[in-house]
Protein backbone atom coordinates (compact mmCIF):
# COMPACT_ATOMS: atom_id res chain seq x y z
CA UNK A 1 0.00 0.00 0.00
CA UNK A 2 1.39 3.38 -1.10
CA UNK A 3 1.01 5.03 2.64
CA UNK A 4 0.45 9.05 2.86
CA UNK A 5 3.24 10.74 4.68
CA UNK A 6 3.71 13.21 6.74
CA UNK A 7 5.73 15.97 7.42
CA UNK A 8 6.75 19.22 8.41
CA UNK A 9 6.76 21.97 6.02
CA UNK A 10 7.83 25.63 7.42
CA UNK A 11 7.93 27.32 10.83
CA UNK A 12 3.91 26.55 11.34
CA UNK A 13 3.15 24.34 8.56
CA UNK A 14 3.05 21.06 7.54
CA UNK A 15 1.81 18.73 4.42
CA UNK A 16 0.48 15.40 3.75
CA UNK A 17 1.60 13.59 0.71
CA UNK A 18 0.78 10.77 -1.64
CA UNK A 19 0.97 9.51 -4.49
CA UNK A 20 -1.93 9.16 -7.33
CA UNK A 21 -2.31 6.41 -10.05
CA UNK A 22 -4.73 6.54 -13.50
CA UNK A 23 -8.45 6.34 -12.26
CA UNK A 24 -7.08 5.80 -8.75
CA UNK A 25 -9.29 6.63 -5.74
CA UNK A 26 -8.02 7.47 -2.37
CA UNK A 27 -9.45 8.78 1.45
CA UNK A 28 -7.00 10.94 3.55
CA UNK A 29 -8.64 11.79 6.83
CA UNK A 30 -6.94 13.69 9.48
CA UNK A 31 -8.24 14.19 12.97
CA UNK A 32 -7.16 16.87 15.21
CA UNK A 33 -7.04 17.03 19.01
CA UNK A 34 -6.35 20.28 20.07
CA UNK A 35 -6.36 20.74 23.49
CA UNK A 36 -9.27 23.30 25.19
CA UNK A 37 -6.35 25.54 26.45
CA UNK A 38 -5.28 26.52 23.36
CA UNK A 39 -8.51 28.22 22.71
CA UNK A 40 -9.52 26.81 19.55
CA UNK A 41 -13.70 26.42 18.78
CA UNK A 42 -15.76 27.18 16.64
CA UNK A 43 -16.70 30.55 18.31
CA UNK A 44 -13.09 31.41 17.99
CA UNK A 45 -12.02 29.82 14.50
CA UNK A 46 -14.58 29.60 11.66
CA UNK A 47 -14.10 26.32 9.73
CA UNK A 48 -14.72 27.94 6.26
CA UNK A 49 -11.78 30.96 7.30
CA UNK A 50 -9.49 28.31 8.13
CA UNK A 51 -9.75 26.44 4.83
CA UNK A 52 -9.72 29.34 2.42
CA UNK A 53 -6.49 31.21 4.25
CA UNK A 54 -4.29 28.06 5.76
CA UNK A 55 -5.16 24.86 3.76
CA UNK A 56 -3.61 24.81 0.27
CA UNK A 57 -3.27 21.69 -2.11
CA UNK A 58 -0.71 21.32 -4.89
CA UNK A 59 -1.09 18.43 -7.62
CA UNK A 60 1.70 17.92 -9.95
CA UNK A 61 3.04 15.02 -12.12
CA UNK A 62 5.76 12.72 -10.29
CA UNK A 63 8.86 10.38 -11.11
CA UNK A 64 9.69 7.96 -7.98
CA UNK A 65 13.49 8.03 -9.15
CA UNK A 66 13.93 12.18 -8.41
CA UNK A 67 17.38 11.83 -9.20
CA UNK A 68 17.01 10.29 -12.65
CA UNK A 69 14.40 12.26 -14.39
CA UNK A 70 12.17 10.38 -16.67
CA UNK A 71 10.83 12.79 -19.42
CA UNK A 72 10.93 12.46 -23.47
CA UNK A 73 14.34 12.82 -24.54
CA UNK A 74 12.43 14.81 -27.63
CA UNK A 75 12.00 18.15 -25.44
CA UNK A 76 15.79 18.87 -26.82
CA UNK A 77 14.83 19.10 -30.02
CA UNK A 78 12.89 22.18 -31.63
CA UNK A 79 12.37 20.30 -35.27
CA UNK A 80 10.33 17.82 -33.60
CA UNK A 81 6.32 18.47 -32.83
CA UNK A 82 4.68 22.01 -32.10
CA UNK A 83 6.01 25.00 -29.95
CA UNK A 84 3.58 23.77 -26.94
CA UNK A 85 5.76 20.44 -27.14
CA UNK A 86 8.54 21.84 -26.72
CA UNK A 87 7.36 24.20 -23.71
CA UNK A 88 5.87 21.03 -22.10
CA UNK A 89 8.98 18.60 -22.21
CA UNK A 90 11.03 21.15 -21.67
CA UNK A 91 9.13 22.37 -18.74
CA UNK A 92 8.72 18.48 -17.45
CA UNK A 93 12.49 18.43 -17.26
CA UNK A 94 13.68 21.60 -15.62
CA UNK A 95 10.93 21.02 -13.25
CA UNK A 96 11.90 17.23 -12.14
CA UNK A 97 15.81 18.53 -12.25
CA UNK A 98 14.48 21.25 -9.52
CA UNK A 99 12.78 18.76 -7.43
CA UNK A 100 15.53 16.29 -7.89
CA UNK A 101 18.37 18.69 -6.49
CA UNK A 102 15.74 19.71 -3.60
CA UNK A 103 15.24 15.68 -2.34
CA UNK A 104 18.98 15.58 -2.82
CA UNK A 105 19.88 18.62 -0.86
CA UNK A 106 17.81 17.77 1.66
CA UNK A 107 19.62 14.27 2.01
CA UNK A 108 22.44 15.17 1.69
CA UNK A 109 22.26 17.74 4.75
CA UNK A 110 21.16 14.88 6.84
CA UNK A 111 24.80 13.47 6.87
CA UNK A 112 26.43 15.05 10.01
CA UNK A 113 30.11 14.02 9.12
CA UNK A 114 32.43 15.20 7.02
CA UNK A 115 33.56 12.09 5.67
CA UNK A 116 29.96 11.26 4.52
CA UNK A 117 29.11 14.82 3.69
CA UNK A 118 31.70 15.79 1.17
CA UNK A 119 32.34 12.44 -1.28
CA UNK A 120 28.24 12.63 -1.24
CA UNK A 121 27.99 16.41 -2.29
CA UNK A 122 30.69 16.07 -4.73
CA UNK A 123 28.71 13.24 -6.15
CA UNK A 124 25.67 15.46 -6.51
CA UNK A 125 27.29 18.35 -8.02
CA UNK A 126 29.05 15.87 -10.83
CA UNK A 127 24.87 14.65 -11.59
CA UNK A 128 23.77 18.15 -11.03
CA UNK A 129 26.07 19.10 -14.07
CA UNK A 130 25.49 15.92 -16.31
CA UNK A 131 21.67 16.80 -16.29
CA UNK A 132 22.54 20.82 -16.98
CA UNK A 133 25.11 19.62 -20.25
CA UNK A 134 22.52 17.57 -21.49
CA UNK A 135 19.71 20.48 -21.21
CA UNK A 136 22.29 23.01 -22.99
CA UNK A 137 23.68 20.81 -25.17
CA UNK A 138 20.69 21.33 -27.53
CA UNK A 139 19.60 25.40 -27.09
CA UNK A 140 16.86 26.08 -30.00
CA UNK A 141 18.18 28.53 -32.78
CA UNK A 142 13.90 29.32 -33.38
CA UNK A 143 13.24 32.05 -31.93
CA UNK A 144 9.83 31.35 -30.82
CA UNK A 145 11.72 28.66 -28.58
CA UNK A 146 14.44 30.69 -27.24
CA UNK A 147 12.75 32.30 -24.43
CA UNK A 148 11.04 28.79 -22.99
CA UNK A 149 14.67 27.91 -22.95
CA UNK A 150 16.65 31.24 -21.59
CA UNK A 151 13.77 31.30 -18.79
CA UNK A 152 14.38 27.70 -17.79
CA UNK A 153 18.26 27.74 -18.05
CA UNK A 154 18.03 30.86 -16.26
CA UNK A 155 16.36 29.56 -12.94
CA UNK A 156 17.52 26.99 -13.18
CA UNK A 157 21.26 28.10 -13.08
CA UNK A 158 20.16 29.98 -10.22
CA UNK A 159 18.92 27.52 -8.18
CA UNK A 160 22.07 25.26 -8.61
CA UNK A 161 24.08 28.05 -7.55
CA UNK A 162 21.65 28.79 -4.56
CA UNK A 163 21.55 25.13 -2.99
CA UNK A 164 24.80 24.55 -3.17
CA UNK A 165 25.49 27.83 -1.43
CA UNK A 166 23.29 26.54 0.81
CA UNK A 167 24.72 22.94 1.17
CA UNK A 168 27.99 24.48 2.17
CA UNK A 169 26.58 26.71 4.39
CA UNK A 170 24.80 24.30 6.45
CA UNK A 171 27.00 21.59 5.94
CA UNK A 172 29.93 19.88 8.57
CA UNK A 173 33.29 21.97 8.11
CA UNK A 174 36.74 20.00 7.89
CA UNK A 175 39.73 21.19 6.67
CA UNK A 176 40.52 18.06 5.77
CA UNK A 177 38.12 18.70 2.79
CA UNK A 178 39.23 21.57 1.15
CA UNK A 179 39.62 20.08 -2.52
CA UNK A 180 35.93 19.13 -2.13
CA UNK A 181 34.83 22.33 -1.11
CA UNK A 182 36.63 24.56 -3.50
CA UNK A 183 34.89 21.88 -6.10
CA UNK A 184 31.60 23.17 -5.02
CA UNK A 185 32.27 26.76 -5.20
CA UNK A 186 33.70 26.35 -8.46
CA UNK A 187 30.89 25.38 -9.57
CA UNK A 188 28.42 28.28 -7.78
CA UNK A 189 30.89 29.87 -9.44
CA UNK A 190 30.44 28.95 -12.84
CA UNK A 191 27.01 29.39 -13.17
CA UNK A 192 27.07 32.66 -11.31
CA UNK A 193 29.53 33.60 -14.42
CA UNK A 194 27.18 31.35 -16.88
CA UNK A 195 24.78 33.61 -16.40
CA UNK A 196 26.64 36.78 -16.85
CA UNK A 197 27.59 35.38 -19.83
CA UNK A 198 24.47 34.93 -21.24
CA UNK A 199 23.35 38.25 -20.07
CA UNK A 200 20.11 36.26 -18.51
CA UNK A 201 19.81 39.38 -16.04
CA UNK A 202 20.74 42.88 -16.13
CA UNK A 203 22.78 44.42 -13.64
CA UNK A 204 20.36 46.36 -11.71
CA UNK A 205 18.45 43.19 -10.98
CA UNK A 206 21.73 41.87 -9.72
CA UNK A 207 22.16 44.47 -7.27
CA UNK A 208 18.63 43.89 -5.54
CA UNK A 209 18.15 41.02 -3.72
CA UNK A 210 15.07 41.21 -3.24
CA UNK A 211 14.76 42.14 -7.22
CA UNK A 212 16.37 38.86 -8.42
CA UNK A 213 14.50 36.58 -5.78
CA UNK A 214 10.92 37.85 -7.46
CA UNK A 215 12.09 37.14 -11.02
CA UNK A 216 13.56 33.61 -10.19
CA UNK A 217 10.21 32.75 -8.22
CA UNK A 218 8.40 34.29 -11.56
CA UNK A 219 10.56 31.94 -13.25
CA UNK A 220 9.88 28.90 -11.17
CA UNK A 221 6.09 29.77 -11.76
CA UNK A 222 6.73 29.58 -15.77
CA UNK A 223 8.95 26.09 -15.76
CA UNK A 224 5.70 24.75 -13.40
CA UNK A 225 3.76 25.33 -16.53
CA UNK A 226 1.81 22.04 -18.08
CA UNK A 227 3.59 20.33 -14.70
CA UNK A 228 1.80 21.44 -12.17
CA UNK A 229 -1.57 21.40 -12.60
CA UNK A 230 -4.19 24.20 -12.08
CA UNK A 231 -6.99 24.59 -9.26
CA UNK A 232 -10.25 25.67 -9.09
CA UNK A 233 -12.11 25.29 -5.92
CA UNK A 234 -16.20 25.33 -5.82
CA UNK A 235 -18.03 25.65 -2.80
CA UNK A 236 -20.76 22.59 -2.68
CA UNK A 237 -23.32 23.99 -0.90
CA UNK A 238 -23.89 27.75 -1.99
CA UNK A 239 -27.16 27.25 -3.39
CA UNK A 240 -28.47 24.55 -0.06
CA UNK A 241 -27.46 27.61 2.00
CA UNK A 242 -29.64 30.17 -0.22
CA UNK A 243 -32.51 28.31 0.42
CA UNK A 244 -32.20 27.27 4.38
CA UNK A 245 -31.66 30.97 4.39
CA UNK A 246 -34.83 32.11 2.05
CA UNK A 247 -37.00 29.22 4.27
CA UNK A 248 -35.97 30.59 7.37
CA UNK A 249 -36.09 34.29 6.66
CA UNK A 250 -40.12 33.33 5.21
CA UNK A 251 -41.46 31.67 8.62
CA UNK A 252 -39.40 34.38 10.55
CA UNK A 253 -41.88 37.27 8.12
CA UNK A 254 -44.51 34.84 8.54
CA UNK A 255 -44.52 34.67 12.39
CA UNK A 256 -43.69 38.67 12.49
CA UNK A 257 -46.57 39.63 9.66
CA UNK A 258 -48.97 37.47 11.82
CA UNK A 259 -48.09 39.76 15.29
CA UNK A 260 -48.09 42.52 13.03
CA UNK A 261 -51.66 41.97 11.86
CA UNK A 262 -52.57 40.91 15.51
CA UNK A 263 -51.42 43.58 16.83
CA UNK A 264 -53.31 46.23 14.02
CA UNK A 265 -56.34 44.40 15.40
CA UNK A 266 -56.03 45.39 18.89
CA UNK A 267 -55.13 49.35 18.38
CA UNK A 268 -57.45 51.05 16.19
CA UNK A 269 -55.24 53.92 16.36
CA UNK A 270 -51.87 54.51 15.34
CA UNK A 271 -50.21 55.24 19.01
CA UNK A 272 -47.00 55.26 20.59
CA UNK A 273 -47.26 51.56 21.98
CA UNK A 274 -48.23 50.27 18.39
CA UNK A 275 -45.14 52.11 16.92
CA UNK A 276 -43.04 50.51 20.29
CA UNK A 277 -44.12 46.97 19.81
CA UNK A 278 -43.43 47.15 16.09
CA UNK A 279 -40.40 48.01 16.39
CA UNK A 280 -40.07 45.50 19.13
CA UNK A 281 -41.14 42.82 16.92
CA UNK A 282 -38.79 43.67 13.71
CA UNK A 283 -35.92 44.17 16.38
CA UNK A 284 -36.47 41.00 17.55
CA UNK A 285 -36.43 39.64 13.85
CA UNK A 286 -32.98 41.12 12.79
CA UNK A 287 -31.52 39.59 16.51
CA UNK A 288 -32.98 36.05 15.93
CA UNK A 289 -32.83 35.90 12.10
CA UNK A 290 -28.94 35.49 11.61
CA UNK A 291 -28.67 33.30 15.34
CA UNK A 292 -31.45 31.16 13.79
CA UNK A 293 -30.07 30.66 10.07
CA UNK A 294 -26.58 29.75 11.03
CA UNK A 295 -28.02 26.98 14.21
CA UNK A 296 -30.36 24.94 11.27
CA UNK A 297 -27.03 25.58 8.50
CA UNK A 298 -24.70 24.16 11.18
CA UNK A 299 -27.15 21.08 11.64
CA UNK A 300 -28.07 20.57 7.97
CA UNK A 301 -24.55 20.75 6.73
CA UNK A 302 -22.98 18.42 9.26
CA UNK A 303 -21.57 15.89 7.77
CA UNK A 304 -21.70 17.15 4.28
CA UNK A 305 -19.06 17.77 1.68
CA UNK A 306 -18.42 21.44 1.71
CA UNK A 307 -15.71 21.79 -1.51
CA UNK A 308 -14.50 21.11 -4.54
CA UNK A 309 -10.95 21.01 -6.18
CA UNK A 310 -10.94 19.70 -9.64
CA UNK A 311 -7.87 19.82 -11.69
CA UNK A 312 -6.79 20.50 -14.94
CA UNK A 313 -3.70 20.15 -17.33
CA UNK A 314 -2.40 24.10 -18.69
CA UNK A 315 -1.96 23.07 -21.91
CA UNK A 316 -4.57 20.29 -22.55
CA UNK A 317 -7.39 22.16 -20.22
CA UNK A 318 -8.60 18.56 -19.66
CA UNK A 319 -9.28 17.56 -15.75
CA UNK A 320 -6.99 15.60 -13.92
CA UNK A 321 -8.31 14.99 -10.47
CA UNK A 322 -11.21 15.65 -8.90
CA UNK A 323 -11.21 16.02 -4.94
CA UNK A 324 -14.20 16.50 -1.94
CA UNK A 325 -13.05 17.81 0.89
CA UNK A 326 -14.55 17.96 3.74
CA UNK A 327 -13.46 20.25 7.27
CA UNK A 328 -16.16 20.59 10.23
CA UNK A 329 -15.70 20.43 14.01
CA UNK A 330 -16.54 17.10 15.80
CA UNK A 331 -17.54 15.21 18.96
CA UNK A 332 -15.90 12.46 20.24
CA UNK A 333 -18.45 10.11 19.64
CA UNK A 334 -18.79 10.65 15.75
CA UNK A 335 -15.16 9.48 15.84
CA UNK A 336 -14.38 6.27 14.03
CA UNK A 337 -13.90 3.04 16.24
CA UNK A 338 -10.71 2.59 14.83
CA UNK A 339 -9.25 6.11 15.30
CA UNK A 340 -10.84 6.45 18.55
CA UNK A 341 -8.95 3.28 19.99
CA UNK A 342 -5.53 4.54 18.67
CA UNK A 343 -6.73 8.11 20.53
CA UNK A 344 -7.09 6.00 23.64
CA UNK A 345 -3.43 4.13 23.55
CA UNK A 346 -2.36 7.84 24.50
CA UNK A 347 -0.90 7.93 28.60
CA UNK A 348 -3.11 9.51 30.66
CA UNK A 349 -1.67 12.31 31.59
CA UNK A 350 -2.03 13.25 28.00
CA UNK A 351 -5.76 12.69 27.87
CA UNK A 352 -6.96 16.09 28.16
CA UNK A 353 -10.25 17.89 27.23
CA UNK A 354 -9.51 18.62 23.60
CA UNK A 355 -11.74 19.94 20.56
CA UNK A 356 -11.53 17.39 18.09
CA UNK A 357 -11.58 18.88 14.09
CA UNK A 358 -11.98 16.48 11.64
CA UNK A 359 -10.22 17.01 7.75
CA UNK A 360 -11.29 14.50 5.15
CA UNK A 361 -10.12 14.31 1.46
CA UNK A 362 -11.32 12.45 -1.16
CA UNK A 363 -9.38 12.20 -4.02
CA UNK A 364 -9.96 10.54 -7.49
CA UNK A 365 -8.41 10.02 -10.83
CA UNK A 366 -10.49 11.46 -14.02
CA UNK A 367 -7.12 10.60 -16.36
CA UNK A 368 -6.54 7.36 -17.60
CA UNK A 369 -2.75 7.85 -18.57
CA UNK A 370 -0.69 10.45 -17.73
CA UNK A 371 2.40 11.73 -19.84
CA UNK A 372 5.00 9.93 -20.99
CA UNK A 373 7.71 9.02 -18.43
CA UNK A 374 5.06 9.99 -15.34
CA UNK A 375 3.33 7.37 -13.62
CA UNK A 376 1.92 8.72 -10.76
CA UNK A 377 0.87 12.20 -9.74
CA UNK A 378 1.78 13.39 -6.36
CA UNK A 379 -0.98 15.38 -4.31
CA UNK A 380 0.39 17.93 -1.38
CA UNK A 381 -1.63 18.99 1.18
CA UNK A 382 -0.42 21.78 3.11
CA UNK A 383 -2.16 22.86 6.78
CA UNK A 384 -1.07 26.27 7.87
CA UNK A 385 -1.35 26.31 11.93
CA UNK A 386 -1.25 30.12 12.56
CA UNK A 387 -4.51 30.63 13.28
CA UNK A 388 -3.97 27.60 16.14
CA UNK A 389 -1.59 29.80 18.12
CA UNK A 390 -3.73 33.04 18.16
CA UNK A 391 -4.51 32.31 21.42
CA UNK A 392 -1.18 30.89 22.99
CA UNK A 393 0.35 32.65 26.22
CA UNK A 394 2.53 34.89 25.62
CA UNK A 395 6.16 34.35 27.72
CA UNK A 396 8.55 32.23 29.49
CA UNK A 397 8.99 30.40 32.74
CA UNK A 398 12.19 29.90 35.10
CA UNK A 399 13.54 26.46 35.73
CA UNK A 400 15.20 26.68 38.61
CA UNK A 401 17.99 24.14 39.99
CA UNK A 402 20.04 23.12 43.07
CA UNK A 403 23.54 22.52 42.43
CA UNK A 404 25.90 22.13 45.93
CA UNK A 405 25.08 25.80 47.60
CA UNK A 406 24.31 27.44 44.16
CA UNK A 407 20.82 28.26 42.94
CA UNK A 408 20.76 28.19 38.98
CA UNK A 409 18.08 29.20 36.73
CA UNK A 410 17.38 28.77 33.28
CA UNK A 411 14.55 30.26 30.70
CA UNK A 412 11.76 27.71 29.35
CA UNK A 413 9.51 28.53 27.17
CA UNK A 414 6.08 27.47 26.76
CA UNK A 415 4.86 25.00 24.32
CA UNK A 416 1.43 23.11 23.38
CA UNK A 417 0.90 19.59 21.87
CA UNK A 418 -1.49 18.50 19.44
CA UNK A 419 -2.57 14.74 18.73
CA UNK A 420 -3.14 13.70 15.24
CA UNK A 421 -3.82 10.65 13.44
CA UNK A 422 -4.02 10.29 9.78
CA UNK A 423 -6.14 7.91 8.04
CA UNK A 424 -5.18 6.60 4.42
CA UNK A 425 -7.74 4.73 2.67
CA UNK A 426 -7.01 2.49 -0.55
CA UNK A 427 -8.47 0.18 -2.37
CA UNK A 428 -10.43 -1.55 0.84
CA UNK A 429 -6.90 -0.97 3.28
CA UNK A 430 -7.04 1.74 6.25
CA UNK A 431 -3.69 2.92 7.35
CA UNK A 432 -3.93 4.61 10.62
CA UNK A 433 -0.97 6.88 11.90
CA UNK A 434 -1.04 9.42 15.12
CA UNK A 435 1.61 12.25 15.49
CA UNK A 436 2.23 14.75 18.43
CA UNK A 437 3.21 17.79 16.94
CA UNK A 438 4.72 20.40 19.59
CA UNK A 439 4.65 23.66 18.76
CA UNK A 440 5.10 27.02 20.80
CA UNK A 441 4.20 30.97 19.34
CA UNK A 442 6.46 31.31 16.36
CA UNK A 443 7.43 27.47 15.14
CA UNK A 444 6.59 23.54 15.12
CA UNK A 445 9.10 22.26 17.36
CA UNK A 446 9.07 18.78 16.52
CA UNK A 447 6.27 15.98 14.93
CA UNK A 448 6.76 12.75 16.33
CA UNK A 449 5.45 9.78 14.87
CA UNK A 450 3.73 7.46 17.95
CA UNK A 451 1.62 4.97 16.99
CA UNK A 452 0.80 2.70 13.45
CA UNK A 453 -1.90 0.56 12.36
CA UNK A 454 -2.88 -0.88 9.14
CA UNK A 455 -6.29 -2.85 9.16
Amino acid sequence: MNKAKLSQDENLSFKVSHQLLPQDYQRIDLYFSLPVEMGINPSTLNEEEFFYSNIKNHSAYYADKLHLPLVRSRFISQNKGEQSDYRLNLNLYSYQVKKALDADIKQTLKLKTAEEFYPAAVELAEQTQSLTKKLRRYTPSDNKLISFFENADNYLSWHIEQSFLKLLTLGPKSSEFTPERELLLSLCKGENSYRVDNKYNSQVTLDDANRITNKMRLLQRLIEYGVVFKRQTRYLNLNLKRLVRGVVTAIIMAFVMVLVLNARSNFTEVTVALVAFLGLIYGLRETFKEDLTSLIWRKIQKGRPKWQNLFTHSVTKKRVLSQILWLEYISSKDLPKSVNALFQQRRQQNKQDAQLLHFRCDNKVMAKEFLPGYDEIQQQTFFNLTPFVRFLKKGAGRLYSLDGQKISSQGVERRYQINLILRHVYKGEESLQRFKITLNRSVIVNIEPIGQQQL
